[in-house]
């Protein structure tokens, strides 16, 4: 459940896994110039044998593609198809196998952790020759706390009113609510079954016809004041609506334009809720009366109010904590969080049937104003687990095994698998993670806990102001 995740770098997510099978390992050196801002220059060389393998390799992969007049397929020499097309003919697809291994080395190697994804630039790449390739990436910073203990923030009220627990049942009776047809005029409210055309300048317009639309009045689901001219109207009168649509409408060729809207009404619905009485609470309950129904909400209310006082508590202690800590983030760190959680929501939509491309058509962005729109909230994930993880540091707070047992117990059960399963595909690197994670999980309760409430001061009355 922790919020307090940025990205410290993971180019293993990326590269494929063969490069964790090798029987040998990469041949590589490592130079590191610390830069301003916790960014840092990393000089990678891999000797000029490696880099003949790797060339070899592209060689091998490619010839197959390769047609010269007066050879077979697949069995042009590679001394000629460099002769003809130049020594770095392969060097594109030596690089590319290259750099993966020689980087996650280098960052293994790495004495300080880095939190960004590289930037990566070929500096040298000749036959005969080291291959060398810098990659600047961005260094975890360092945290400087100030006050952390006895931190205060307002008291939040959690009491439950007897206004809020009949909203509930009231939202309880609108979901068990049901459209009864009814020999009445439209109001406010119904649900007016209709046909409709829409027209421009006596000419039908693409996506402006439909039948049988169930139109909620009131919902202003339709363009203009559509519903409001139903108002009145009856099943089966044929009604003409005059609208005009927006300036900013998605399909330009309508944007500003006025229409009219040829509707026949259909029928006429109206909303019955059902009676507020043990009936209603035995149907839509375990509960046999009304009373115990209420009761029961008002239960779950208050422990729902008591973990949102919770959750806010936390996000005020450790916004004051972040307030009093000095802390120098690289952009490259920023930057790499917000693709991060641009992906881990791609993700998400993909599992609910939709892209990333669908969600910007629909709500009129784009990936790039995306990526920009949630940068307050990337840097402030990542001086929330930079300032817990020192808090944790400074407090000796530390995950035991057991922790971790019943960490592995509800990923387990959550993804339907055996325990031992889960720590297999884990292995040591995952287990560290998620080690990490519960010590700044705990990290966060040790500040909740020792922060002070104090009770929010009182308006004033508006005669006072």
């Amino acid at each position: 459940d922790c919020e307090y995740v940025y990205l410290a770098l993971s180019t293993a997510e990326q590269q494929p896994e063969s490069i964790y099978f090798k029987e040998e390992t990469l041949k590589m050196s490592l130079q590191v110039e610390k830069l301003e801002k916790n960014m840092a220059k990393l000089t990678i060389e891999v000797p000029a044998e490696e880099l003949e393998a790797a060339i070899e390799k592209a060689y091998q992969k490619n010839k197959g593609k390769i047609q010269i007049p007066g050879f077979r397929k697949g069995k042009v020499p590679r001394k000629m198809i460099e002769q003809l097309y130049g020594k770095e003919f392969f060097y594109e697809d030596a690089a590319n196998a290259l750099i993966p291994e020689a980087y996650e080395k280098a960052v293994e190697e790495c004495e300080d952790t880095i939190v960004s994804s590289p930037k990566v630039d070929v500096t040298q790449i000749e036959g005969g020759k080291p291959f060398i390739f810098t990659a600047e990436v961005a260094l975890k910073p360092e945290v400087t706390l100030g006050k952390y203990k006895g931190v205060e923030v307002e008291k939040i009220d959690i009491t439950v009113s007897d206004e809020e627990v009949d909203a509930d049942l009231n939202q309880q009776r609108e979901n068990n609510s049901r459209m009864v047809t009814v020999e009445r005029a439209v109001a406010d409210g119904d649900v007016a079954v209709i046909d409709f055309e829409g027209f421009v300048d006596d000419v039908a317009f693409e996506g402006g016809k439909g039948e049988n639309y169930s139109l909620a009045i009131g919902s202003h689901s339709f363009i203009d004041n559509f519903e409001e001219q139903l108002i009145g109207k009856n099943a089966g009168e044929d009604v003409e609506v005059n609208v005009t649509f927006p300036e900013e409408y998605q399909a330009k060729e309508l944007a500003g334009k006025p229409a009219v809207f040829k509707v026949s009404i259909k029928e006429v619905k109206e909303k019955q809720l059902p009676e507020l009485d043990d009936e209603f609470a035995s149907e839509v309950s375990d509960f046999e009366t009304l009373a115990e129904y209420k009761e029961d909400i008002r239960k779950k209310l208050s422990e729902k109010k008591e973990q949102d006082a919770k959750n806010a508590k936390e996000d005020a202690v450790i916004e004051a904590i972040i307030a009093e800590a000095q802390m120098e983030i690289p952009d490259a760190m920023i930057e790499t969080q917000q693709r991060q959680m641009v992906d881990d929501f791609a993700q998400r939509l993909q599992m609910q049937g939709m892209n990333l491309d669908m969600y910007c058509q629909y709500t009129g962005q784009t990936p790039a104003s995306m990526v920009e729109s949630i940068k307050p909230q990337a840097l402030k994930r990542i001086q929330s687990r930079l300032v817990l993880e020192a808090v944790a540091a400074a407090e000796k707070i530390e995950a035991s095994e057991e922790d971790f047992d019943k960490e592995i117990e509800k990923m387990a059960a959550s993804y339907q698998m055996e325990t031992d399963k889960v720590r297999e595909i884990m292995g040591e690197a995952g287990k560290k993670q998620i080690m990490e994670d519960l010590a700044v999980s705990k990290a966060a309760d040790f500040v909740r806990e020792n922060a002070k409430e104090k009770k929010a001061k009182a308006k004033k009355a508006k005669s006072e102001e």
